[in-house]
């Protein structure tokens, strides 16, 4: 058998695998967005297609609903929050943890994995009795669950970030240390345009966990007001719920398919706009050393 035409049919086949598991995986997801379409309140089968549930209910659709509008609005400043403060926070950690040698360096970073490899039912209650035992001062409801949010998502932005520094090394650092360039400046203009692939994906990550993280947000809630999406998904479904709570993930849903994809374009963009990272360093450090 020609090795070139069994090589073609294995990777056709792991292809149709692949798009197999990704509409298998797909298909709960077009099901519960289908239901938020139903006309009437069954979320257990297909009815005639309606917006009822987005804005046609006066009470108790996504547009009236104000419980609704409150767990989708605390659910999006949580995760803008905790982007903007464990994203940096992260990337300054992994660089801090890259240089660091000896043997307190490797237990550092065998600490840093913690909260990606503690089961997060543990790691909610060890927040929750945190809170309420010592640090009793630190004010309940949305700060609680924002410092519990960036506690649990600052680990994946360290671990991204190390593996794209390993995977960089140091000779660009070096390089523009040779060519006059300071610690800083080199950081600046060589390690950070370097870092943008990583850094983007650490923002993606720490989003979509935050939106999507339910236990440390119910356990640090204080009730409606501080309620998120997922925390307002699980209780409405306990009860006799509607289609709205369908409509409400949909709405989330379409939220963070358009900031992955806005993310997608800025960076699609910077990427043209400064060429490949690396010559734009060498530019940058080009004009220091003349």
């Amino acid at each position: 058998m020609n090795p070139f035409r069994r090589k073609h049919g294995s990777a056709r086949g792991l292809a149709m695998i692949t798009w197999v598991y990704v509409l298998w995986s797909l298909l709960p997801v077009l099901v519960a967005v289908r239901i938020s379409f139903n006309s009437g309140k069954s979320r257990s089968s297909f009815q005639a297609p309606s917006f009822r549930w987005y804005w046609g209910d006066p009470v108790s659709s996504v547009w009236h609903d104000d419980s609704l509008h409150t767990a989708m609005l605390n659910t999006l400043q949580l995760a803008a929050l905790c982007m903007l403060i464990a994203t940096p926070l992260g990337v300054a950690m992994a660089i801090g943890l890259h240089r660091w040698r000896g043997k307190v360096s490797n237990a550092a970073n065998g600490l840093m994995l913690v909260p990606i490899v503690t089961p997060e039912i543990v790691f909610g209650v060890a927040l929750f009795l945190v809170f309420t035992q010592m640090y009793t001062g630190v004010p309940s409801g949305m700060s609680r669950q924002l410092i519990g949010h960036i506690t649990f998502t600052l680990s994946f932005v360290v671990v991204i970030v190390r593996g794209r520094l390993q995977a960089i090394g140091a000779q660009y650092e070096e390089a523009a240390r040779d060519l006059g360039a300071t610690r800083l400046q080199a950081i600046r203009l060589v390690l950070l345009p370097l870092l943008a692939p990583a850094i983007f994906a650490s923002v993606m990550v720490v989003f979509a966990t935050s939106v999507d993280d339910f236990v440390i947000s119910s356990f640090l809630t204080t009730g409606a007001s501080t309620d998120t999406v997922p925390v307002k998904i699980y209780s409405a479904a306990r009860g006799s719920s509607t289609p709205a709570v369908n409509a409400l993930a949909t709405v989330m849903l379409v939220f963070t398919l358009l900031a992955v994809a806005l993310a997608g374009l800025a960076m699609k963009r910077m990427n043209k706009k400064s060429g490949d990272a690396a010559a734009g360093a060498a530019g940058g450090l080009a004009g220091l050393s003349g």
